[in-house]
């Protein structure tokens, strides 16, 4: 007897599993975008050429377009907006935990006064590259993969924050961002790595 409900049970399970609702059934998969060429820096004095040529190689390296250019991060990246933040978002909770994730959206990493890193310290630049450091040292930026960027070399960051320095600016407002449980009328993108238990 006991066998026989074993088995039956056995039988029912795939038709169980066929029900079950899976969570991430209102999401699509998007192709991933790929590391794209940075912009060209603008007047740059001959004795800093070496090191702006450095830091756009490591703009490029670490494909920082990829997140801080409008629309990348869904493949449709708009080249006016390069590097000038992103209206498309990363979620930064568990999907399946939140039907509201929690949404960062890619500041704008341009020279642009108003709405981008042009009031920046160079320290506060390296900083968040380096550390994932808001631009006041509080908290962590919470998709900013800033870990594998923290061994960086002191000439590698200057390079690239004088690189930064020397792009076009371009003024564009990326939203705020979203705490988990709110809505946000953005598109977005979910990063991350969620193990079992």
């Amino acid at each position: 007897m006991k066998r026989l409900f074993f088995m039956a049970a056995l039988a029912l399970l795939p038709a169980a599993c066929a029900t079950s609702v899976n969570p991430l059934d209102d999401y699509e998969e998007v192709i991933s975008t790929a590391t794209f060429d940075a912009p060209h820096a603008t007047v740059v004095a001959p004795e800093d050429r070496e090191a702006i040529a450095r830091g756009k190689y490591l703009v490029e390296l670490l494909g920082c377009g990829s997140c801080h250019t409008d629309g990348a991060l869904i493949g449709e990246a708009n080249m006016e907006r390069w590097l000038a933040g992103s209206r498309v978002g990363i979620a930064y909770s568990n999907p399946m935990k939140y039907s509201r994730p929690g949404v960062v959206f890619p500041p704008n990493i341009t020279p642009d006064d108003e709405t981008g890193i042009g009031t920046w310290s160079d320290r506060q630049i390296a900083a968040a590259i380096r550390a994932g450091a808001g631009r006041h040292g509080k908290g962590r930026i919470l998709v900013m993969p800033w870990q594998a960027y923290s061994k960086i070399s002191d000439d590698d960051i200057m390079a690239m924050v004088g690189y930064l320095r020397r792009i076009e600016p371009v003024g564009f407002q990326v939203p705020e961002n979203v705490p988990p449980g709110r809505r946000t009328s953005e598109r977005y993108v979910h990063f991350g790595v969620y193990r079992s238990r």
